[in-house]
């Protein structure tokens, strides 16, 4: 894995900016390898939308615990673009609801620090699996790589 050192989207269609991201990401490692057309590199990015609105990383506590409180007891989608150079590109969504959340416990969570780096400021694989009520969809997706769909795109992977 390797960051690609690009500007990404933070708004616009939610499944546009996602696979927008992928692509710039895809594209600028591949350009940086130099090498031939055969290489394969990935690139891949999440969002969380909830009423049309994309979540990305917050930039801090306030917009975490902004993000959070947002999200309790709501369904938002988690969106994933992923592009394979060479392969194809897909979208991969999962729609995630939160447990109604109280101001504490959303500031033990941020606490935590689990939401930096993390699309709509949380992490399902780690303490932040008990901000979820149910998924419905690809857990993988909701982790950062919708396996499924990267098999699809690479069949031979498997």
């Amino acid at each position: 894995m390797r960051p690609a050192g690009v500007e990404e989207l933070r708004s616009g269609d939610p499944e546009a900016v996602a696979l927008e991201n992928a692509r710039r990401k895809a594209d600028a490692i591949a350009a940086g390898l130099g090498r031939g057309a055969e290489t394969r590199v990935l690139g891949v990015d999440t969002v969380v939308v909830l009423d049309g609105e994309i979540h990305g990383k917050p930039e801090d506590e306030a917009e975490a615990v902004a993000t959070l409180t947002q999200l309790s007891g709501r369904t938002h989608r988690v969106i994933s673009g992923l592009v394979l150079r060479p392969g194809g590109e897909r979208i991969a969504v999962t729609r995630v609801t939160f447990r109604t959340l109280a101001h504490d416990q959303i500031a033990r969570y941020v606490a935590t620090g689990e939401w930096r780096g993390r699309a709509g400021g949380y992490a399902i694989q780690e303490r932040g699996a008990w901000l979820v009520e149910r998924i419905e969809g690809d857990y993988a997706n909701v982790v950062g790589l919708p396996v499924g769909a990267l098999l699809d795109l690479a069949p031979d992977l498997l």
